[in-house]
């Protein structure tokens, strides 16, 4: 631009009700692309002027028209937006993801049921089978059937004491004199020891998956949406993606409900009114670590759906070079890590996002 020259006023659209992305926040908009921006105009000298939209869908429509300079939002690029609109570098890149919420009480059922399963059983059978047998071992190597004390105690009850204390630990030197019997306890010990960590194995990973699977109903791909009440935002690739499961097969229809903003979704899904919300991943997990609500457990049934790029929009007429400082400076900002530590951030507890 010549020496002297004004900037144009750019004309930047931007969409509430989607944090951490973009929202309104005491008349005041913020947000990881709007903060984005704003160091992106500050750098370059871009002066504009800010309007708000209803929908990304009717934005990105005001860009094409000309209505609109630079349309500013976690835009996904997807292959038909790409035919049709103009986009900046993109400045990250994100999936969908599906959240359900389940009550405590309905996950302390799940964790309960996943416990009584046969390979849980079969652990913990196998484990008592074994210091039974190691116990029996014990009692006829340290001849516990002819001392005074079982005479005096029973025999029930003596070999409950060995049992007991071969299972558990804390005391089995007291067992026995014999080296015979000090390689039982040794025995029992390596049994404890490699018992516990299969038990443990099973309960982080097996027990874990079982409760989040339960959290999550049937949904294991988005085909499971069908038949189901799923809410989402208006004029996104998360509603086009509904659309498009609604048009093929013969399978249930999905009940889209329409959302201004995501975080009414996860009202709805407390209250009941939907079954499911479809959203990116960074906006459901802001809300995983915001949600408040209390006696109910919000996860993420599915993540990383048909992950894509996201950018700004700019107008066919935008000139070249004022796009060409505006990708320099994403690059620039990205390559710095500041926006990678800006996604980190929002959705960090304690997070100043979105309040």
């Amino acid at each position: 631009m010549p020496a002297g020259a004004v900037e144009p006023v750019l004309r930047v659209g931007v969409v509430d009700g989607a944090p951490p992305c973009s929202y309104r926040d005491a008349g005041a908009w913020r947000g990881l692309a709007i903060d984005l921006w704003n160091r992106i105009a500050t750098r370059e000298q871009l002066p504009y002027v800010v309007s708000e939209w209803p929908s990304v869908r009717e934005m990105l429509e005001a860009t094409r028209r000309g209505s609109l300079d630079v349309a500013v939002g976690c835009i996904n690029v997807s292959p038909d937006r790409l035919e049709r609109y103009r986009f900046s570098l993109p400045f990250q890149e994100d999936g969908l993801a599906v959240m359900v919420v389940q009550s405590r009480l309905d996950l302390g059922r799940s964790f309960l049921t996943a416990l009584l399963t046969p390979t849980l059983l079969q652990l913990l059978g196998g484990y008592l089978l074994a210091i039974g047998v190691l116990s029996l071992l014990t009692w006829r190597v340290e001849h516990y059937g002819q001392q005074a004390q079982t005479l005096s105690d029973g025999h029930l009850r003596s070999f409950s004491k060995v049992f007991q204390i071969l299972a558990t630990g804390p005391g089995s030197n007291t067992l026995v004199s014999t080296t015979r019997g000090h390689g039982v306890v040794l025995m029992a010990y390596m049994v404890r020891i490699v018992s516990a960590s299969l038990l443990v194995g099973y309960l982080t990973v097996n027990v874990a998956q079982e409760v989040q699977g339960s959290a999550g109903g049937s949904i294991r791909s988005e085909e499971d949406l069908r038949g189901l009440r799923v809410g989402v935002r208006q004029g996104t690739v998360s509603e086009s993606l509904l659309k498009e499961l609604n048009t093929g097969g013969t399978a249930a229809m999905i009940s889209i409900v329409p959302l201004t903003n995501i975080r009414a979704g996860l009202d709805l899904l407390v209250t009941r009114r939907i079954d499911a919300l479809l959203g990116d991943n960074l906006q459901l997990s802001y809300l995983l670590v915001h949600s408040k609500a209390k006696g109910i457990v919000p996860s993420l049934a599915l993540q990383g759906i048909r992950p894509e790029s996201q950018a700004f929009a700019f107008a066919p007429g935008l000139p070249e070079a004022t796009a060409e400082r505006i990708d320099q400076s994403i690059s620039e900002l990205k390559r710095s890590g500041l926006v990678s530590n800006m996604r980190q951030q929002a959705t960090e507890p304690g997070s100043t996002q979105g309040r």
